[in-house]
């Protein structure tokens, strides 16, 4: 009875109807401010804003023309090795010399390049179309080194021209000489199959390697050249100090382009 006689009382005080009444505290009113404020600059960054992502695929260093499976033309046994893995021979060079029903037979290099691999000895017998070698593209020793990044087929579209890539190298420690730096110089916009990688590194096992988890986009990376013992840019002042190999494998991670944070939101 007590608070219902107060509310009555107060019903019947006419000089109370005029006062203001009070929506909120000044402390309400700011925290309202700043949550408008933040709203309002969120929505900006989410328009004009930019993220920055990359995308990790393996790698290899090779040359531009990649390499070559040579095939042997005939039937027979091998009678001499005439060269050694890792020589550089010019285009029709002899590589080894087969016993066939017909007589001797020679097989030639098909174009000039480095004998990565030999997989003939003296005594073995081959058939018509067996690999005998995997020879490398190169016409001198200080033609420039390339990387083939093999980036997984849904990311190719977001590659754009000539991206910064950042290049893990298998041989060189990254804690001490950092990581190998290059551009994007071209995107094959075809997925590639076991089969055509190991046409292009002249290597089986690459192939499959690298197709593991799927067709992968074959990405091409210019290396940045630098007066470094190696011939190229790195994170660190000097990078390595020895030159680098090719059919080195290396891990590279592509600068793909930037995205404002709307477009996460839009279908």
């Amino acid at each position: 009875m007590q608070f219902r006689q107060q509310a009555l009382a107060k019903l019947q005080s006419p000089e109370e109807l005029d006062l203001p009444v009070r929506l909120a505290r000044p402390q309400g009113w700011l925290v309202l401010g700043l949550t408008v404020v933040v709203m309002a600059v969120a929505a900006v960054w989410a328009v004009t804003g930019s993220v920055a992502s990359t995308v990790g695929a393996p790698a290899i260093l090779t040359h531009g023309q990649g390499s070559y499976l040579l095939q042997s033309p005939v039937s027979g046994q091998v009678t001499a090795v005439l060269t050694r893995q890792g020589a550089r021979l010019p285009a029709n060079a002899p590589v080894l010399k087969v016993r066939t029903a017909r007589g001797t037979s020679v097989i030639r290099t098909v174009a000039a390049g480095r004998v990565t691999t030999l997989a003939a000895d003296i005594g073995q017998i081959i058939r018509t179309g067996t690999t005998v070698a995997a020879v490398e593209k190169v016409a001198h020793r200080s033609d420039p080194l390339y990387a083939t990044v093999y980036v997984p087929a849904e990311n190719a579209a977001a590659i754009p021209a000539h991206a910064s890539v950042d290049l893990t190298v298998s041989s060189v420690p990254t804690e001490r000489y950092g990581v190998l730096r290059g551009e994007v110089t071209s995107v094959d916009r075809t997925a590639q199959s076991a089969q055509s990688i190991a046409a292009f590194l002249g290597d089986s096992q690459l192939g499959e390697q690298f197709t593991r988890k799927g067709r992968p986009v074959a990405v091409l990376v210019r290396l940045d050249p630098s007066a470094t013992k190696s011939g190229y840019r790195w994170s660190s002042a000097g990078g390595p100090p020895f030159r680098l190999d090719s059919m080195t494998l290396a891990t590279g991670s592509v600068h793909l382009a930037d995205q404002h944070p709307v477009d996460w939101l839009l279908p």
